[in-house]
């Protein structure tokens, strides 16, 4: 090819890769203008109040936990799910702890807990000790508590339950199971749809679910999209899209890709049975990551289940995006599984 051909071929590349960097810009502003306009979005950023406590974990890996809510009222804990933090839980922390008082808190590596320094901290049995850290720490004079947990938050509840025989049966008054699984956690995956089975699933999600390549935390329309195919149904408001993103994306790498690596083989079926308290166990219909299989599951396997909820229009993030449905269940088995609640003034 002659000079001028190669320079011409350079100029048309350049120019295409112009526009396509112009329509990659201007997608991503006209998504950040939709963010911006939702009130879910300034909701969700608005911080609540709450008094920090530091807890050490077994290990000496330090956790951050807040305690909301007047502190003579009944507890209850909340803990989220791999990838998230203390703030995935605001819909609740904001409507319960005008009646209860609530403790939540950042796993191991998430949030503003410390980021474990070693890879054998990623285990269900680490996890169970860090609750248990968490209620030595947080709700005193051993006083019963509802424990509501989502997605690795549930299989956490469960873990500990299997480990902390006695305890359950002193200490725990109701649990409330969100978008959670305890085992064939890959098996199940609907995120490439139905036709792709087990085995597609296998072969094209752990690279990228257990690397511990850093990505990058910048807006973009591609993880924007893609973070909302896994995580929340179409039905999902541009806000609850955009602060899950966030959220996820802030996960150190080295913690997304240890956990992930948990799932792998995890298998908490034989603790179910130690979950002996009324329980409420809520899917959601289009969770693709969790589909209601595993909720149904769980649900035969307790003891004393009270409802088993599945959500229509819900995917993996029902306490974001059914938070009405979610608040009312926790409160409710609360109210019936604790002391009477305090009623404290709105605002």
């Amino acid at each position: 090819m002659s000079v001028r051909g190669l320079a011409g071929t350079a100029l048309r590349t350049a120019c295409a890769a112009a526009v396509v960097a112009g329509a990659w810009e201007v997608q991503r502003r006209r998504d950040l203008r939709a963010v911006e306009a939702d009130p879910e979005w300034h909701e969700l950023n608005r911080r609540i109040p709450g008094r920090e406590q530091t807890v050490r974990a077994g290990d000496g890996t330090r956790l951050h936990a807040e305690v909301y809510g007047p502190d003579d009222a009944p507890t209850i804990v909340l803990v989220h799910g791999w990838t998230c933090d203390l703030t995935f839980w605001h819909y609740q922390v904001r409507d319960l702890s005008r009646y209860f008082r609530i403790v939540a808190y950042d796993q191991r590596g998430h949030g503003r807990s410390d980021v474990p320094q070693s890879d054998d901290c990623y285990t269900a049995d680490t996890l169970a000790s860090d609750l248990q850290s968490v209620l030595d720490a947080c709700v005193p004079d051993r006083r019963p508590v509802l424990i509501a947990g989502h997605s690795m938050g549930g299989m956490t509840v469960v873990a500990w339950a299997g480990r902390h025989h006695d305890v359950v049966r002193e200490r725990l008054a109701g649990a409330v199971l969100v978008n959670t699984g305890m085992n064939e956690l890959q098996a199940r995956l609907l995120i490439l749809g139905p036709l792709a089975g087990a085995r597609v699933h296998r072969a094209l999600l752990p690279p990228l679910i257990n690397t511990s390549r850093s990505y990058s935390s910048r807006f973009e329309p591609i993880s924007y999209r893609l973070i909302r195919r896994l995580n929340v149904s179409s039905h999902a408001s541009p806000g609850v899209g955009a602060f899950v993103h966030r959220m996820e994306l802030s996960c150190p790498a080295p913690v997304r890709a240890g956990f992930g690596r948990l799932f792998t083989d995890l298998d908490l079926s034989g603790s179910v049975p130690s979950l002996a308290v009324p329980a409420v166990v809520i899917a959601g219909e289009e969770d693709r990551l969790l589909p209601p299989w595993h909720s149904r599951q769980l649900a035969a396997g307790l003891p004393s289940l009270v409802e088993l909820a599945e959500l229509p229009g819900v995917a993996h993030m029902a306490p974001l995006e059914a938070p009405g449905e979610v608040t009312s269940r926790i409160r409710q088995l609360a109210a019936e599984t604790l002391a009477a609640p305090v009623a404290v003034p709105a605002g």
